[in-house]
């Protein structure tokens, strides 16, 4: 019974929520269009705050559900509870679904500890707004907000004792992992920043092949 919820929190997480609302609402893939990356951010840049929030809940209850109500149908303890919580981030940045693609799973660990510690968490999206609104920068808000999280979790309340702050130690590092495409835009001063239009991203300029006539009038 255990692994088969774990395996259900892989498959929950994994539902690419955005993916899916881009193909059935606008008839886009949501790979091919700002980031590319299949998340709530994404979707906001590209879809607006209006499809962009229903992702965001759900991404936030892929994580939350299998952490707060597996372990009771297992009749398991918390160690269980982080591993169901893994197991879905791993499905949300991993999705079956999606060719093994999906979002940076920032959403989905805050679901994990809304579960499992929630003053820490709120207290790391105090963070993540504080930074992302002074730098406009919200990929670098969630790297601040997770790293901050291991803390956040030893200075507050929470269940599972010390190994909770292990696992929110190896958490933190793998969304820093999963956000190091946005540290090497952000050190090149190429990242986006909340309000920059698709205009201000900088496209690839194709080549202009030369014509076999204007390479004889070059000559001439």
């Amino acid at each position: 019974m255990t692994f088969v919820l774990l395996l259900a929190a892989y498959l929950l997480g994994a539902i690419p929520t955005s993916y899916w609302v881009g193909k059935v609402f606008h008839r886009i893939d949501l790979r091919e269009h700002g980031s590319g990356n299949l998340g709530a951010t994404n979707a906001f840049r590209v879809m607006g705050w209006m499809w962009a929030l229903p992702v965001m809940i759900v991404d936030v209850a892929k994580g939350f559900v299998p952490v707060w109500f597996f372990p009771g149908l297992a009749g398991v303890g918390v160690g269980w509870a982080m591993a169901f919580g893994a197991a879905a981030i791993l499905g949300h940045v991993f999705s079956v679904w999606v060719g093994f693609k999906g979002g940076k799973g920032v959403a989905t660990s805050a679901g994990v500890f809304m579960a499992l510690a929630p003053l820490a968490i709120l207290s790391g999206f105090f963070v993540w707004a504080a930074v992302t609104g002074m730098t406009r920068y919200v990929s670098l808000g969630s790297i601040v907000g997770a790293m901050a999280l291991p803390l956040l979790v030893t200075v507050t309340p929470h269940a599972g004792g010390q190994g909770v702050v292990i696992f929110t130690a190896g958490l933190a590092a793998f969304v820093v992992w999963a956000h190091r495409g946005n540290i090497g835009r952000l050190l090149r001063g190429e990242e986006r920043r909340i309000g920059d239009s698709e205009a201000a991203m900088p496209a690839p300029t194709p080549s202009t092949p030369v014509s076999p006539s204007s390479r004889s009038e070059r000559r001439s």
